[in-house]
């Protein structure tokens, strides 16, 4: 290997921050997040990488490059936020315990499978 992929090592940090803001949402809030939140994420993040591509082919929407590109090295920086705002979005439950943070979930979740599909466009360019 002669580099790392940048756009998967953001996927790696994302998916890393997901894991916290599960951790926390199931600590902090009430007992019935013991499965769902795991749930949750997992098929919010698989849908969007699975469904995202056919819904924008449905919509004759061009695609995306992914998120971080080489010939723009400010990319870098920006894409730098998803991961930044799924940590800041698991100290949530950390300060506010006790409602139900599902939805928290399910937001973080939506920007991990951005990341996902980022890093599986990079590879396949």
């Amino acid at each position: 290997m002669k580099r790392l992929e940048p756009n998967l090592l953001l996927a790696v940090a994302t998916g890393f921050a997901l894991l916290l803001v599960m951790i926390t949402a199931t600590v902090h809030g009430p007992p019935v997040g013991l499965i769902r939140n795991p749930l949750v994420a997992v098929l919010c993040a698989g849908g969007f990488v699975v469904l995202n591509p056919i819904l924008l082919r449905m919509m004759k929407i061009t695609p995306r490059p992914p998120l971080i590109h080489p010939d723009a090295p400010g990319t870098a920086v920006w894409a730098a936020l998803f991961p930044l705002m799924v940590i800041i979005a698991a100290a949530v439950p950390v300060f506010w315990p006790g409602p139900d943070y599902g939805l928290l979930v399910l937001i973080a979740a939506i920007w991990f499978g951005t990341t996902v599909e980022s890093a599986l466009k990079a590879r396949r360019a």
